[in-house]
């Protein structure tokens, strides 16, 4: 059954991680990252590198949840106690029981230490355990192969390329590479491949 997210405040936690809701305040945990790391935006189609355009980034993010086009979260890492970034779900379709899984992005320090695998549990564990989602899809650029492997590396499936696809941050043309989880790969081999990923 298709659970309406946009009528909860979905907060999704284990031992290691917890993402809620982002919200306008946020901009303060998210600045540092803007200032001092803005090379993490390289493959994104959206920049926030700057206070300007982070403060963009974050009101844009809860305006388009109040709009329920969109469900961001705030990424809290409670190993360092520290704020390490954001991801969303987006592309929202209800009828036909999908969604996107992307703007993902982490500060530097948070990298490779496990914490996007947590973080991925839950996100595709609330998406066909209690969501009620028959796939999930994943996109990234095609020069952007440590996001490919990590996707393919949690279970993803490659489905195609979409060539010369959409205008990022730079204004270059993007080639994107598309992924994508269903519900029965979920339960038949990622959730567990996954799982042991996380201990």
């Amino acid at each position: 059954m298709i659970t309406n997210i946009f009528t909860k405040g979905i907060v999704l936690e284990d031992e290691r991680v917890l993402l809620r809701p982002i919200v306008k305040e946020d901009y303060n945990n998210l600045i540092s990252f803007a200032i001092n790391e803005p090379d993490l935006w390289k493959y994104s189609l959206v920049n926030p590198a700057g206070e300007e355009n982070m403060k963009k980034y974050v009101d844009a993010a809860v305006e388009n949840r109040m709009q329920e086009k969109e469900y961001p979260f705030i990424v809290f890492d409670k190993q360092t106690n520290e704020y390490a970034g954001s991801t969303r779900f987006y592309d929202i379709q209800p009828v036909h029981k999908t969604t996107l899984l992307g703007y993902t992005w982490y500060g530097k320090k948070f990298q490779r230490t496990g914490l996007n695998r947590h973080c991925k549990f839950l996100l595709l564990q609330f998406c066909f355990e209690q969501w009620g989602l028959e796939r999930v899809e994943l996109r990234a650029s095609i020069n952007n192969e440590r996001s490919i492997a990590a996707m393919k590396a949690i279970g993803c499936i490659q489905e195609g390329i979409l060539r010369n696809h959409l205008s990022g941050a730079d204004n270059e043309r993007r080639t994107t590479v598309i992924l994508s989880m269903l519900k029965d790969e979920w339960f038949s081999t990622a959730k567990e491949l996954l799982r042991n990923k996380t201990n």
